[in-house]
Protein backbone atom coordinates (compact mmCIF):
# COMPACT_ATOMS: atom_id res chain seq x y z
CA UNK A 1 0.00 0.00 0.00
CA UNK A 2 1.15 3.46 -0.59
CA UNK A 3 2.17 5.39 2.02
CA UNK A 4 3.35 9.59 1.81
CA UNK A 5 6.21 9.11 3.11
CA UNK A 6 7.07 7.27 0.15
CA UNK A 7 5.61 9.70 -1.93
CA UNK A 8 7.98 12.40 -0.57
CA UNK A 9 11.17 10.28 -1.07
CA UNK A 10 10.31 9.57 -4.56
CA UNK A 11 9.72 13.44 -4.88
CA UNK A 12 13.48 13.96 -3.45
CA UNK A 13 14.90 11.39 -6.13
CA UNK A 14 12.73 12.81 -9.04
CA UNK A 15 14.30 16.43 -8.35
CA UNK A 16 17.51 15.29 -7.82
CA UNK A 17 18.18 14.36 -11.48
CA UNK A 18 15.10 12.82 -12.85
CA UNK A 19 12.76 14.31 -15.75
CA UNK A 20 9.12 13.45 -15.30
CA UNK A 21 7.33 13.68 -18.79
CA UNK A 22 4.45 16.17 -19.18
CA UNK A 23 0.97 15.81 -18.98
CA UNK A 24 0.35 16.09 -22.58
CA UNK A 25 2.36 13.07 -22.66
CA UNK A 26 1.27 11.74 -20.06
CA UNK A 27 -2.53 11.24 -20.86
CA UNK A 28 -1.52 9.84 -24.33
CA UNK A 29 0.60 6.94 -23.38
CA UNK A 30 -1.92 3.25 -22.56
CA UNK A 31 -0.64 2.28 -19.23
CA UNK A 32 -0.76 -1.49 -20.27
CA UNK A 33 1.69 -0.47 -22.57
CA UNK A 34 4.15 -0.34 -19.94
CA UNK A 35 3.63 -3.74 -18.58
CA UNK A 36 6.39 -5.66 -19.50
CA UNK A 37 6.61 -8.93 -21.19
CA UNK A 38 7.80 -11.11 -18.37
CA UNK A 39 5.17 -9.53 -16.04
CA UNK A 40 3.23 -12.23 -14.17
CA UNK A 41 -0.65 -12.14 -13.93
CA UNK A 42 -1.83 -13.94 -10.70
CA UNK A 43 -4.56 -15.84 -10.42
CA UNK A 44 -6.36 -16.64 -7.21
CA UNK A 45 -5.21 -20.45 -7.71
CA UNK A 46 -1.85 -19.37 -7.96
CA UNK A 47 -1.92 -17.33 -4.49
CA UNK A 48 0.65 -18.78 -2.00
CA UNK A 49 -1.55 -16.19 0.97
CA UNK A 50 -4.94 -16.06 -0.41
CA UNK A 51 -7.47 -13.48 1.57
CA UNK A 52 -9.11 -14.98 4.18
CA UNK A 53 -12.92 -13.91 4.73
CA UNK A 54 -13.58 -14.21 8.42
CA UNK A 55 -17.66 -12.98 8.14
CA UNK A 56 -20.90 -14.90 7.11
CA UNK A 57 -22.39 -11.52 5.55
CA UNK A 58 -20.10 -11.39 2.36
CA UNK A 59 -19.41 -13.72 -0.32
CA UNK A 60 -15.52 -15.14 -1.02
CA UNK A 61 -13.72 -12.06 -2.39
CA UNK A 62 -12.40 -12.44 -5.81
CA UNK A 63 -10.07 -9.63 -7.98
CA UNK A 64 -12.11 -7.40 -10.33
CA UNK A 65 -11.47 -8.54 -14.19
CA UNK A 66 -9.76 -6.39 -16.58
CA UNK A 67 -9.83 -3.63 -17.31
CA UNK A 68 -9.11 -2.85 -14.15
CA UNK A 69 -6.73 -5.39 -12.54
CA UNK A 70 -3.60 -6.35 -14.95
CA UNK A 71 -0.49 -7.62 -14.97
CA UNK A 72 0.54 -4.26 -13.17
CA UNK A 73 0.23 -2.96 -9.84
CA UNK A 74 -3.49 -1.66 -9.20
CA UNK A 75 -3.76 -0.62 -5.64
CA UNK A 76 -5.10 1.99 -2.85
CA UNK A 77 -8.72 1.62 -4.08
CA UNK A 78 -11.56 4.69 -3.17
CA UNK A 79 -15.59 4.13 -4.63
CA UNK A 80 -16.70 8.06 -3.81
CA UNK A 81 -20.49 7.76 -1.76
CA UNK A 82 -21.95 9.68 -4.48
CA UNK A 83 -20.50 8.44 -8.03
CA UNK A 84 -20.54 5.24 -9.32
CA UNK A 85 -16.71 5.66 -9.75
CA UNK A 86 -13.51 3.71 -8.94
CA UNK A 87 -10.29 5.45 -8.27
CA UNK A 88 -7.03 3.49 -7.80
CA UNK A 89 -2.88 3.81 -7.81
CA UNK A 90 -1.28 2.02 -10.80
CA UNK A 91 2.15 0.86 -11.50
CA UNK A 92 2.96 -1.27 -14.47
CA UNK A 93 6.11 -3.01 -12.82
CA UNK A 94 6.79 -3.36 -8.70
CA UNK A 95 10.25 -4.82 -9.49
CA UNK A 96 11.11 -0.92 -11.04
CA UNK A 97 12.51 1.46 -8.27
CA UNK A 98 9.92 4.05 -7.28
CA UNK A 99 12.59 7.19 -8.69
CA UNK A 100 12.21 5.14 -12.25
CA UNK A 101 8.22 4.56 -11.98
CA UNK A 102 7.59 8.80 -11.72
CA UNK A 103 9.08 9.08 -15.13
CA UNK A 104 7.35 6.13 -16.85
CA UNK A 105 4.60 8.04 -18.35
CA UNK A 106 2.04 5.89 -17.04
CA UNK A 107 2.56 5.16 -12.91
CA UNK A 108 -0.01 7.47 -11.03
CA UNK A 109 -3.66 8.03 -9.93
CA UNK A 110 -6.63 6.43 -12.21
CA UNK A 111 -10.62 6.46 -12.65
CA UNK A 112 -13.03 4.10 -13.89
CA UNK A 113 -16.54 4.69 -14.27
CA UNK A 114 -19.24 1.78 -13.61
CA UNK A 115 -21.85 2.01 -16.54
CA UNK A 116 -24.56 -0.87 -16.25
CA UNK A 117 -22.57 -2.88 -13.41
CA UNK A 118 -19.36 -3.43 -15.58
CA UNK A 119 -15.90 -1.44 -14.83
CA UNK A 120 -14.99 0.67 -17.78
CA UNK A 121 -11.58 1.52 -19.09
CA UNK A 122 -9.44 3.56 -16.40
CA UNK A 123 -8.70 6.88 -17.42
CA UNK A 124 -5.19 8.86 -16.04
CA UNK A 125 -6.21 11.81 -13.34
CA UNK A 126 -4.37 14.51 -13.98
CA UNK A 127 -3.91 17.11 -10.99
CA UNK A 128 -0.93 19.02 -11.81
CA UNK A 129 -0.35 21.86 -15.14
CA UNK A 130 1.67 20.39 -17.60
CA UNK A 131 5.58 20.34 -17.27
CA UNK A 132 5.49 20.37 -13.49
CA UNK A 133 6.40 18.15 -11.22
CA UNK A 134 4.36 16.25 -8.81
CA UNK A 135 3.26 13.44 -6.96
CA UNK A 136 -0.18 12.96 -6.24
CA UNK A 137 -1.98 10.22 -4.26
CA UNK A 138 -4.47 9.46 -0.79
CA UNK A 139 -7.55 11.03 -2.72
CA UNK A 140 -10.44 11.58 -1.32
CA UNK A 141 -13.62 12.97 -4.00
CA UNK A 142 -16.95 14.07 -3.28
CA UNK A 143 -19.16 16.15 -5.03
CA UNK A 144 -17.36 17.92 -7.36
CA UNK A 145 -14.25 18.41 -4.61
CA UNK A 146 -11.41 16.40 -4.01
CA UNK A 147 -8.80 16.08 -1.27
CA UNK A 148 -5.11 14.61 -2.26
CA UNK A 149 -1.75 14.24 -1.13
CA UNK A 150 1.06 15.43 -2.56
CA UNK A 151 4.82 16.82 -2.86
CA UNK A 152 5.02 19.33 -5.66
CA UNK A 153 7.32 21.80 -7.00
CA UNK A 154 6.79 25.43 -4.96
CA UNK A 155 6.12 23.16 -1.74
CA UNK A 156 7.66 22.23 0.92
CA UNK A 157 7.33 18.61 1.99
CA UNK A 158 3.95 16.85 1.41
CA UNK A 159 0.56 18.46 2.27
CA UNK A 160 -2.64 18.38 1.72
CA UNK A 161 -4.67 20.04 -1.28
CA UNK A 162 -7.94 20.06 -2.63
CA UNK A 163 -9.01 20.03 -6.47
CA UNK A 164 -12.08 20.88 -7.76
CA UNK A 165 -13.94 19.30 -11.21
CA UNK A 166 -14.95 21.89 -13.60
CA UNK A 167 -15.69 21.52 -17.87
CA UNK A 168 -14.65 17.66 -16.67
CA UNK A 169 -11.08 18.02 -15.29
CA UNK A 170 -9.80 18.49 -11.87
CA UNK A 171 -8.36 21.85 -11.59
CA UNK A 172 -7.73 24.89 -9.08
CA UNK A 173 -5.53 22.66 -6.71
CA UNK A 174 -4.97 24.85 -3.60
CA UNK A 175 -3.92 23.80 0.10
CA UNK A 176 -6.28 22.46 2.72
CA UNK A 177 -7.00 23.98 5.81
CA UNK A 178 -5.55 20.98 8.05
CA UNK A 179 -3.36 22.59 10.56
CA UNK A 180 0.44 21.14 10.64
CA UNK A 181 0.54 19.81 13.74
CA UNK A 182 -2.84 17.25 13.45
CA UNK A 183 -0.33 15.23 11.60
CA UNK A 184 -2.79 14.37 9.00
CA UNK A 185 -2.52 11.10 7.26
CA UNK A 186 -4.77 9.00 4.84
CA UNK A 187 -8.54 10.23 5.61
CA UNK A 188 -11.75 10.28 5.54
CA UNK A 189 -14.50 12.95 5.92
CA UNK A 190 -18.19 12.40 6.56
CA UNK A 191 -20.01 15.14 7.39
CA UNK A 192 -18.42 17.54 9.87
CA UNK A 193 -16.32 14.59 10.60
CA UNK A 194 -12.60 13.95 9.28
CA UNK A 195 -11.03 10.59 9.87
CA UNK A 196 -7.39 9.89 9.07
CA UNK A 197 -4.82 7.98 10.46
CA UNK A 198 -1.52 9.25 12.29
CA UNK A 199 1.07 8.39 14.44
CA UNK A 200 0.78 11.83 16.68
CA UNK A 201 1.12 12.22 20.17
CA UNK A 202 -1.28 10.13 21.80
CA UNK A 203 -1.37 7.03 19.44
CA UNK A 204 -1.15 3.99 21.19
CA UNK A 205 1.60 2.42 18.70
CA UNK A 206 2.19 3.23 15.08
CA UNK A 207 -0.56 4.51 13.47
CA UNK A 208 -4.03 5.55 15.42
CA UNK A 209 -7.14 6.27 13.57
CA UNK A 210 -8.10 10.30 15.01
CA UNK A 211 -11.59 12.00 14.41
CA UNK A 212 -11.34 15.97 14.47
CA UNK A 213 -14.91 17.75 14.20
CA UNK A 214 -15.34 20.53 12.01
CA UNK A 215 -16.81 23.83 14.04
CA UNK A 216 -17.71 26.93 12.05
CA UNK A 217 -15.54 25.55 9.05
CA UNK A 218 -12.24 25.03 11.02
CA UNK A 219 -11.28 21.37 11.92
CA UNK A 220 -10.99 21.32 15.72
CA UNK A 221 -8.42 19.13 17.84
CA UNK A 222 -8.33 15.40 16.99
CA UNK A 223 -9.26 12.67 19.17
CA UNK A 224 -8.19 9.37 19.57
CA UNK A 225 -10.81 7.05 18.55
CA UNK A 226 -10.01 4.55 21.42
CA UNK A 227 -12.04 1.63 20.25
CA UNK A 228 -10.53 1.12 17.51
CA UNK A 229 -6.82 1.63 18.18
CA UNK A 230 -4.56 -0.85 19.59
CA UNK A 231 -0.26 -1.35 19.76
CA UNK A 232 -0.58 -2.02 16.22
CA UNK A 233 -0.65 -0.35 12.92
CA UNK A 234 -4.99 1.35 12.08
CA UNK A 235 -5.38 3.53 9.27
CA UNK A 236 -6.70 4.10 6.26
CA UNK A 237 -10.21 4.81 7.18
CA UNK A 238 -13.56 4.61 5.29
CA UNK A 239 -16.94 5.47 6.74
CA UNK A 240 -20.01 4.08 5.28
CA UNK A 241 -22.43 6.61 3.44
CA UNK A 242 -24.46 5.78 6.22
CA UNK A 243 -21.96 6.73 8.57
CA UNK A 244 -23.05 3.69 10.72
CA UNK A 245 -19.72 1.78 9.85
CA UNK A 246 -15.85 2.59 10.04
CA UNK A 247 -13.96 0.60 8.07
CA UNK A 248 -9.83 0.46 8.61
CA UNK A 249 -6.79 -1.55 7.94
CA UNK A 250 -5.34 -3.72 11.39
CA UNK A 251 -1.62 -5.46 10.90
CA UNK A 252 -2.67 -8.05 11.51
CA UNK A 253 0.00 -11.66 12.33
CA UNK A 254 2.02 -9.75 10.33
CA UNK A 255 0.10 -8.76 7.66
CA UNK A 256 -2.44 -5.96 6.61
CA UNK A 257 -6.02 -6.82 7.76
CA UNK A 258 -9.76 -5.66 7.46
CA UNK A 259 -11.99 -4.44 9.97
CA UNK A 260 -15.28 -3.20 10.24
CA UNK A 261 -16.72 -0.63 13.71
CA UNK A 262 -20.48 -0.59 14.25
CA UNK A 263 -21.46 2.58 15.56
CA UNK A 264 -24.60 1.85 18.02
CA UNK A 265 -26.18 5.16 19.98
CA UNK A 266 -23.51 7.46 18.53
CA UNK A 267 -20.59 5.30 19.51
CA UNK A 268 -17.95 3.17 18.15
CA UNK A 269 -18.18 -0.32 18.80
CA UNK A 270 -15.22 -3.07 19.40
CA UNK A 271 -14.08 -3.64 15.63
CA UNK A 272 -14.56 -7.51 14.32
CA UNK A 273 -11.75 -8.65 11.41
CA UNK A 274 -13.85 -9.06 8.17
CA UNK A 275 -10.92 -10.38 5.63
CA UNK A 276 -7.01 -11.21 6.74
CA UNK A 277 -3.94 -11.45 4.71
CA UNK A 278 -2.46 -8.95 2.52
CA UNK A 279 -5.86 -7.41 2.16
CA UNK A 280 -6.04 -3.63 2.97
CA UNK A 281 -7.58 0.11 2.43
CA UNK A 282 -11.27 -0.93 2.18
CA UNK A 283 -13.61 0.81 -0.03
CA UNK A 284 -17.35 0.00 -0.53
CA UNK A 285 -19.77 0.90 -3.05
CA UNK A 286 -23.58 2.27 -2.44
CA UNK A 287 -24.50 -1.86 -2.30
CA UNK A 288 -22.09 -2.09 0.42
CA UNK A 289 -19.66 -4.66 -1.37
CA UNK A 290 -16.41 -4.45 0.10
CA UNK A 291 -13.19 -3.29 -2.26
CA UNK A 292 -9.70 -3.68 -1.12
CA UNK A 293 -6.57 -4.17 -2.42
CA UNK A 294 -4.66 -7.48 -2.50
CA UNK A 295 -0.82 -8.27 -2.49
CA UNK A 296 0.35 -11.35 -4.15
CA UNK A 297 3.86 -12.49 -2.09
CA UNK A 298 6.08 -15.34 -3.41
CA UNK A 299 9.03 -16.09 -1.07
CA UNK A 300 8.76 -12.78 0.51
CA UNK A 301 8.78 -10.80 -2.11
CA UNK A 302 5.63 -9.06 -3.86
CA UNK A 303 5.01 -10.09 -7.38
CA UNK A 304 2.45 -7.84 -7.71
CA UNK A 305 -1.36 -5.99 -6.25
CA UNK A 306 -5.09 -6.45 -7.45
CA UNK A 307 -8.13 -4.83 -6.20
CA UNK A 308 -10.41 -7.30 -4.87
CA UNK A 309 -14.53 -7.61 -3.80
CA UNK A 310 -16.21 -9.24 -1.19
CA UNK A 311 -19.46 -9.12 -2.45
CA UNK A 312 -22.59 -8.69 0.07
CA UNK A 313 -24.62 -11.42 0.23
Amino acid sequence: MKNILIILLIFVLLISGCTQQNNDKVTSIDRESKIPADAIKMAPSQDDHPPQLHSSEYKTPVPLQHPINTAGAEDSPFIPADKNELYFFFTPDVRVPAEKQVIDGVTGMYVSKNVNGEWQKPERVILQDSGKLSLDGCEFVYGYKMWFCSAREGYTGIQWFIAEFYNNKWTNWQNADFKPDYEVGELHIHGDELYFHSARTGSKGGYDIWVSQNVNGEWDEPQNVDIVNTAENEGWPFVSSNGDELWFTRTYLGTPAVFRSKKTNGTWKEPEMIISQFAGEPTLDNEGNVYFVHHFYRNNTMIEADIYVAEKK
